[in-house]
């Protein structure tokens, strides 16, 4: 469950045929005391909603963590220790690793705090608290007329608001609108900065089942990593120091080794990235016919790419392993999401809502005339993108986020034409400048360019350090080769009428000859040129070219469907606030956009089907709520990168040596289902039981609902969890690193 998208549509989509569930729903925590404090305790909750969100009190919001923005971590130690997802930290597993130091496949423990690595550039924000600005700001926007205007009010606003909430703290804040810009609140946080890695297992545990297993149940994965969080002396955010000290939270998470059993009251809060619950049927059908295959067919290629080169070379391997998952995460995603969006029907769910819709209205003239044209307008951009849509996905897949220059070479060059036009604007002024005003007009131009000259370097040192030649230039040639003959020539990028009778792989070559941005010898050259006060013009540069035009087609296509976009837009406001008024008995939540959220239900089986049975590698599972040791053993194919074991884990199955780890009948479970209701960006979250304790750690969904992002699937949705009794059987037991579990509270 890695999925990060940018999408800010809103509401669920709740169908009068269907009755609501409490495992449906990603609730804000300001408002579980009004929306869902007694349906929780009524399923098991012993909490109030006091301890769940306070503001002046400690309460569990102050234990999740937002890890990075893109996944979720909770504290579960007095001393800042912090547990998310191996997934999760991926990426610091992998910067830390070398061929003679490989922590992906050798799996890194700190035994004392001296030996934890900080991870440059990770953080850790907690939420202090939200804040309701629905009624300031839809009170100044109804003031302005135009789009742009209404845009400019609301940045301004914004900024004035967010100053008045942080002014006088170290707190930072963001606005997010909800419901399509029905709503508006403000999150104020805190954001520490020294992050520490402090534990992960092998990829043969974290990542056990790899690309097969993934969105699929019965897994069979330890998906988790430890980090620590440091502050200063003071107790507030830091920069990294060997002086700073673990963090003191307001909060951490007791760790519940009892075990949970199917019917058991279970909550996940975290920080879901984003849903889609009320895309349009013309958006869905969309998605199914055009996107979905698409960005499939892109990533084939893209996979491929990087894996013959991976497989030849260890180095390669470690460079790519996080790219590659990344890649192959969401390509996975599209494949089933186009499936069970077909399986699901969700098309003719959608429909049959979109009726009720007009139905309602058309039976008020006053409803009719303010939301008549609300379907219309949304079906008319869908219409209108139709015919675009293929080749704009094929802009972003396979031209700017696919070879890994196109985005470094068209922001490399708009800092070379920063330098340029630095240059020679102050030397313009500094010529007709009074002696004295030379000396000033200097120290400005030189702090200036030698501002841009580091960002270059740094940027260019951050872009090589997992980079080998041969790979990148097989992506070009694969990639652009695809696009050529897979897209209509009208929306081909204008080089590519310069390439020779279509020969991708010369033109490749060609580029990496020459080319600076392909090659960090070159950059470098550059760079020392820049300092030493030359003027660079590489505007002609074959991957400046190529990454332009990729990027002009980008930032055309949004204008060219500005008028019909802002049409939609405002289309979906008004549904998703008819739907709102047509179904007042029901509780309503935004969907998912990066801000801390609770969903609640239960530990629960389901009835897997046919089709995923005959797909999955092990039965242990398929009848229960969780997987065990057993099944886990029971896919093992030595030597296989996805279903190799470490020989220290098969040793501890062998003397079944599980510790207080085990279940009543001996065995050692390792993952676990609950019917919470869940998204990326929920990676990493804690699930919680009744009384507050931590029970496992959230870490993907099944493949039979991997239509939830736009249709939550009542029956069939679930979320796969890692039971923290596997999690702390892997650090004590496997790793030795008892010291870890000394810190926790263990409720046993």
């Amino acid at each position: 469950m890695k999925k990060i998208v940018s999408l800010f549509l809103a509401i669920s989509l709740v169908f009068t045929s269907l009755n609501v569930k409490a495992d449906e729903g990603m609730w804000l925590p300001m408002f579980i005391k009004r929306l869902n404090i007694k349906d929780m305790q009524s399923k098991g909750l012993k909490l109030t909603a006091e301890e769940i969100y306070s503001v002046n009190n400690s309460s569990l919001k102050d234990a999740i963590i937002s890890l990075g923005g893109f996944c979720t971590g909770e504290i579960i130690s007095d001393q800042g220790l912090m547990l998310t997802n191996h997934h999760c930290g991926y990426d610091a597993i992998q910067q830390f690793s070398t061929v003679t130091n490989n922590y992906l496949r050798d799996g890194f423990w700190a035994m004392t705090k001296s030996e934890e690595k900080n991870v440059p550039g990770l953080t850790a924000t907690f939420l202090v608290r939200m804040e309701d600005v629905t009624a300031e700001i839809l009170e100044a926007l109804a003031e302005q007329s135009s789009k742009k205007d209404k845009a400019a009010k609301l940045k301004s606003l914004k900024a004035e608001l967010i100053k008045k909430a942080t002014e006088g703290t170290h707190y930072t804040a963001y606005i997010k609108e909800f419901f399509f810009g029905n709503e508006y609140y403000m999150f104020i946080n805190e954001t520490f900065e020294d992050v520490r890695l402090v534990g992960a297992p092998p990829e043969s545990v974290g990542k056990y089942g790899g690309d097969t297993d993934n969105w699929m149940w019965p897994r069979h994965t330890g998906d988790f990593t430890l980090f620590r969080v440091y502050s200063g002396e003071d107790g507030k955010p830091a920069k990294y120091s060997a002086e700073n000290i673990p963090l003191k939270p307001k909060h951490h998470l007791p760790v519940n080794i009892k075990g949970v059993k199917e019917g058991d009251f279970a909550m996940i809060m975290g920080y879901p990235g984003s849903t889609d619950r009320y895309l349009s049927s013309f958006g869905v059908q969309q998605l199914i016919d055009k996107k979905a295959p698409t960005v499939v067919e892109v990533r084939d290629v893209k996979l491929a790419t990087m894996k013959a080169q991976m497989d030849k070379k260890e180095k390669v391997d470690i460079m790519y392993s996080s790219k590659y998952a990344q890649t192959a995460n969401y390509w996975k995603y599209y494949q089933g999401q186009g499936e069970q969006l077909k399986t699901n029907k969700v098309v003719d769910r959608k429909t049959q809502l979109e009726r009720q819709f007009e139905e309602w209205y058309s039976k008020s003239p006053e409803r009719e005339a303010k939301y008549q044209n609300a379907l219309k307008d949304i079906r008319d951009y869908y219409d209108l993108t139709d015919k675009y849509i293929i080749g704009n996905t094929y802009v972003m897949e396979a031209g700017v986020r696919g070879p890994n220059y196109v985005l470094y070479a068209w922001r490399s060059n708009r800092i070379l034409d920063a330098i340029s036009k630095t240059r020679k604007k102050m030397n313009d002024l500094i010529s007709d400048a009074s002696e004295e005003e030379k000396a000033k007009l200097i120290a400005e131009r030189d702090k200036t360019v030698n501002n841009l000259i580091a960002a270059l370097e740094n940027s260019t040192k951050s872009h090589f350090k997992n980079y080998d030649k041969t790979t990148e230039k097989n992506l070009v040639a694969n990639l652009f080769d695809l696009y050529y003959n897979k897209v209509d020539k009208e929306q081909h990028p204008a080089f590519f009428a310069d390439v020779k009778k279509a020969n991708f792989k010369r033109y490749a070559r060609k580029m990496f000859w020459c080319s600076p941005f392909v090659k960090e010898k070159r950059m470098n050259k550059l760079i020392s040129k820049l300092k030493a006060g030359k003027e660079i013009d590489e505007s002609e540069d074959k991957a400046v070219k190529s990454a332009n035009d990729f990027l002009a087609m980008y930032f055309s296509s949004a204008a060219k469907f500005a008028e019909a976009e802002e049409k939609m837009e405002e289309g979906y406001r008004l549904f998703i606030e008819g739907i709102r008024l047509m179904q007042p008995e029901k509780s309503f939540y935004p969907n998912a956009n990066s801000t801390q959220r609770l969903t609640y239900g239960q530990v629960l089986s389901y009835g897997v089907s046919d089709k995923v049975k005959a797909m999955v590698r092990s039965k242990d599972g398929l009848d229960t709520y969780y997987t065990t040791m057993e099944g886990l053993i029971e896919k093992e194919i030595p030597g296989d990168q996805e279903f190799s074991l470490p020989a220290r884990l098969k040793e501890l199955y062998e003397k079944k040596d599980y510790g207080q780890y085990a279940d009543a009948d001996g065995k050692l479970r390792v993952n676990f289902l609950t019917n919470n209701d869940i998204t990326g960006g929920n990676s990493g979250s804690p699930v919680i039981d009744g009384n507050g304790y931590l029970i496992g750690t959230a870490f993907d969904g099944n493949w039979e609902a991997m239509s939830g992002d736009i249709s939550f699937e009542n029956k069939v949705q679930r979320t796969i969890s890692v039971d923290i009794r596997y999690t702390l059987f892997i650090i004590d037991k496997y790793a030795g690193a008892s010291h870890l579990i000394d810190e926790m509270t263990v409720i046993k």
